[in-house]
């Protein structure tokens, strides 16, 4: 995995609520990341939306092991955002810790009982959308997830923007909707991140979905660092 500007994205997760990361995996990879999709065997579960009220389209979870671009991934940015994640905790007030080693933090999940991987594929068609949502799963839950765009923007697809809400406290919440090209990755928070104030850190409740696809096939590969009970 190439060399990312942490410090950029860290002073864009504490700005904006998001980090865009252009050109995190090449075409090659996204198309067959996509491909899988069809591949049941490689997924131990499969959520259809609106059976759930989560929305319109569906999801995969992959089941073990995961595909090794997909493992790499989760291995490799686990250990920088957990530096920015202790950072976040500490400024909201939150007493627990993240190792900086991505497999002591699955076992502490591993030992509450959240054994389940959690890393997905999720496919849209025309009309279908996701509900602003938190992926939280248990006990144990890692502050950053990741998120990266399979399909080309316009040639595949149009519509399905990806949309985060901040909610501050008294206060109207605020949208941003971040664009990205095939192979874009955002991250963003899973459902907390501190805000500064004129007297210290605040928490702020953040969501995060995509609006509806107006036309095409997209494809999306998210990346839940803790594991599900």
């Amino acid at each position: 995995m190439r060399a990312l500007d942490w410090q950029q994205i860290e002073d864009d997760l504490n700005q904006y609520g998001c980090a865009v990361v252009p050109g995190l995996l090449n075409a090659d990879a996204c198309v067959a990341l996509a491909a899988q999709y069809d591949d049941a065997s490689r997924f131990r579960s499969k959520v259809v939306m609106q059976r759930h009220g989560f929305g319109q389209g569906e999801y995969q979870y992959f089941a073990h092991p995961l595909p090794d671009l997909v493992a790499a991934l989760r291995m490799g940015l686990y250990s920088p955002l957990a530096v920015i994640a202790n950072r976040w905790h500490a400024a909201m007030g939150l007493a627990s810790r993240f190792p900086s080693s991505h497999a002591d933090f699955l076992a502490r999940c591993h030992a509450a009982g959240q054994n389940r991987p959690t890393p997905l594929l999720l496919r849209y068609r025309e009309g279908d959308y996701n509900c602003l949502h938190q992926d939280l799963y248990g006990e144990h839950v890692f502050p950053l997830q990741l998120a990266v765009l399979l399909s080309r923007p316009q040639d595949d697809f149009t519509g399905g923007e990806f949309v985060l809400t901040e909610q501050r406290p008294r206060m109207q919440s605020r949208a941003e909707v971040v664009p990205l090209a095939q192979g874009d990755a955002v991250l963003f928070p899973v459902a907390q991140r501190p805000v500064n104030g004129t007297r210290g850190s605040y928490r702020v409740n953040m969501r995060h979905g995509v609006s509806r696809l107006r036309s095409g096939l997209r494809h999306t590969l998210g990346i839940i660092f803790h594991d599900a009970s």
